[in-house]
């Protein structure tokens, strides 16, 4: 099944087009039933009926629909592989949680069409009382034309006019206070739908919005993908076309008043619907408009880079018609607290971006409007003073891409910016590792709805495992990420301890200096300095070893002799150099050449990057016939020998360095 449904999606964006992909999934649909046993299967003409139906009109919802299926798998199978957390709960809550989204708008819906019936009826109620009300009027042209006629005639004619008279201004007054109470009516429905609109609105774009921009920023850490945005944008989608559906309503309403006035409150409740409709609609249209792609988060100079964004409710408001351009600037922490401030910034920036405008263009496959900045460039960046033992790579700056465009023929007009994560911005490759670890520190520990872009000084010491933890899986690409043993040995290097006990450490915090401003005792580097170097190494050379749980890795100096003192001659472990960045040592277990019966922990000098550009770990180690047996107990060879070079290739490799 989940192959063919795979199959739906990816016709959707072939050349087969719409029609044909609705065929095929059709089609496919009756397969899935028969292949499963579907107890449908004896209605299979009726479900394919009641399929067409509903999606033959909007193939896209159908498509979005699966992908979205797909997607919601993929995550948590990841997640139950990753995590023993509880899958089904979590997968029951969600459904729940898309199933009441759904429900608020299928009530949205019903109301939306109820005050569409009612404000017909008052439309056609109001068009026969003006034409009564215009019978009114004819009447009492009768009735004064009466005064130029003979006395007799006028007492003829005069009885029934004045009948008829009394009779029609009775129904008038009668009809003038049922049209009052009808659009009072139409107003307090019109209230209902617009609170239930708010609440709908907040669900998705202060929960549902927010918490995929939380995870947009932590996937910056190296955390799960954030996910697409198309069931989000589906719903916004749905609220604009609600929002705009009883926008003009409220319009006709008020139009309907003006060509009928009747003295009552109507006036003021009418005013106070098309306000906040428009409040709705205003904080639709600019909380839409996000950065599905992110810049660089540590940004050089001169570099190419790119970033892409998105209005989710373009499609559905026809932005597209007349596609808007949108504009990027650099602009510094100070500068984004005063625009979030609605403070005047003059239109200052903090630097000079090349080819910084696009145009937003429409794609009708995905119904998406969105700007793809595919060549910008920092030409220059203007700092800002720092503040005491700040540095260049603790400075944030933030993307700022802003647009303007307006909606139903010009009616509204909306001004919208949205400001990337924070980004820092360096000049030398240099300083890329310091600029990291502000941008891990950032990403890990900044909380929804903050003034940009304040993070707390000090963490609790497993949150900031957590973070290095998924930041050291990501860089390395591994699936193994660091043990409980792992994290004891890092904790010890980073407060000074010698406990083991990982509970000593739950209620420990570490500060932004212990992280990466303060070296570490007796070095001339930070904790992240160091940290940073192991990945590197790791990432570039170590992977294989480490996948394969060869290199324990975090083992210091004197646990190293501890664990091989007990182990038989030729015994050795790799672990992670303490004295040196990005550097990996050899410790084995030996004789004492200088004293017979005694055995010693021997330790290589530390292999860097360097090294291993020019020989590689599994090589080396084959090289050093002392080297018997990898920690605890396993034959080197057994480990290592698939990684060897080949001898022929050793020769050649000889051969043209000698030559």
């Amino acid at each position: 099944m989940r192959t063919l449904v795979k199959f739906f999606s990816q016709c959707f964006y072939s050349s087969l087009g719409i029609k044909k992909t609705m065929r095929w999934i059709f089609l496919g649909i009756y397969l899935i039933m028969e292949l499963q046993k579907c107890p449908l299967s004896l209605n299979t003409a009726h479900v394919l009926l009641l399929f067409q139906s509903t999606y033959d009109r909007c193939p896209l919802e159908l498509v979005r629909c699966i992908k979205h299926i797909l997607y919601t798998e993929q995550r948590l199978v990841r997640e139950a592989t990753n995590s023993s957390s509880p899958v089904g709960g979590m997968m029951d809550s969600m459904s729940q949680k898309y199933q009441q989204i759904n429900q608020a708008f299928e009530e949205l819906r019903l109301l939306t069409q109820d005050t569409e019936n009612d404000l017909r009826k008052l439309q056609h109620n109001q068009e026969y009382f003006i034409i009564q009300y215009q019978e009114s009027l004819r009447i009492q042209a009768q009735l004064s034309s009466l005064a130029t006629l003979p006395p007799a005639d006028r007492q003829l004619r005069e009885p029934a006019l004045l009948s008829k008279r009394a009779t029609v201004e009775a129904w008038l007054t009668r009809e003038a206070n049922t049209l009052q109470k009808y659009r009072l009516d139409l107003a307090e429905k019109h209230q209902k739908t617009l609170q239930l609109l708010r609440k709908q609105q907040t669900i998705i774009l202060d929960d549902e919005l927010i918490q995929w921009k939380r995870r947009q920023q932590l996937a910056g850490n190296g955390g799960p993908p954030e996910g697409g945005l198309d069931i989000l944008q589906s719903w916004c989608e749905k609220l604009a076309e609600t929002i705009w559906q009883n926008r003009q309503q409220i319009r006709r309403a008020e139009h309907l008043r003006q060509q009928l006035p009747i003295p009552g409150p109507i006036e003021e409740l009418l005013n106070e619907l098309n306000s906040t409709i428009t409040d709705i609609i205003s904080a639709l249209v600019t909380s839409t408009f996000i950065i599905e792609k992110q810049p660089p988060q540590v940004l050089k100079t001169q570099t190419k880079f790119a970033a892409t964004v998105r209005l989710l409710v373009g499609g559905k408001l026809n932005v597209h018609m007349n596609p808007p351009q949108v504009k990027a600037t650099i602009i510094s922490e100070q500068q984004a607290k005063a625009l979030l401030k609605n403070e005047n910034t003059r239109n200052d920036s903090s630097g000079e971006i090349l080819n910084n405008n696009c145009v937003m263009e429409y794609h009708q496959t995905t119904g998406t409007l969105s700007a793809h900045f595919r060549n910008m460039s920092l030409k220059r960046i203007k700092r800002s003073d720092r503040r005491g033992a700040e540095s260049v790579t603790e400075e944030k700056f933030t993307i700022l891409f802003e647009s303007q465009f307006s909606v139903g023929g010009n009616e509204l007009v909306f001004q919208v910016k949205t400001l990337s994560l924070p980004v820092v911005v360096i000049v030398h490759g240099s300083q890329d590792n310091n600029a990291t670890a502000t941008v891990l520190w950032d990403n890990a520990f900044a909380e929804p709805g903050r003034v940009p872009f304040l993070v707390p000084d000090k963490v609790l010491w497993p949150q900031l495992c957590d973070a290095i933890n998924i930041k050291y899986k990501a860089e390395v690409q591994s699936n193994r990420g660091l043990s409980e043993e792992n994290l004891v040995f890092l904790a010890q290097k980073a407060f000074s301890s010698s406990s083991n006990n990982p509970e000593d450490y739950r209620n420990m915090t570490m500060t932004w200096s212990q992280f990466n401003r303060e070296s570490l005792p007796g070095r001339n580097f930070t904790f992240w300095q160091w940290f940073d170097g192991v990945m590197e190494l790791t990432k570039k050379h170590l992977k294989p070893h480490w996948n394969d749980g060869a290199i324990l890795g975090f083992v210091n100096k004197q646990q190293a002799q501890d664990m091989l003192m007990s182990k038989p001659n030729g015994t050795f472990l790799l672990r992670f150099s303490d004295s040196e960045i990005g550097g990996i040592t050899i410790a084995w277990v030996a004789e004492n050449p200088n004293k017979a019966g005694e055995r010693m922990v021997w330790n290589l000098m530390p292999y860097t990057t360097k090294d291993f550009s020019i020989r590689s770990l599994a090589d080396r180690i084959s090289d050093l016939n002392h080297l018997l047996f990898l920690y605890p107990d396993r034959p080197k060879d057994e480990v290592f020998s698939k990684y060897y070079t080949p001898p022929l290739c050793k020769r050649t490799l000889y051969l043209r360095v000698n030559f």
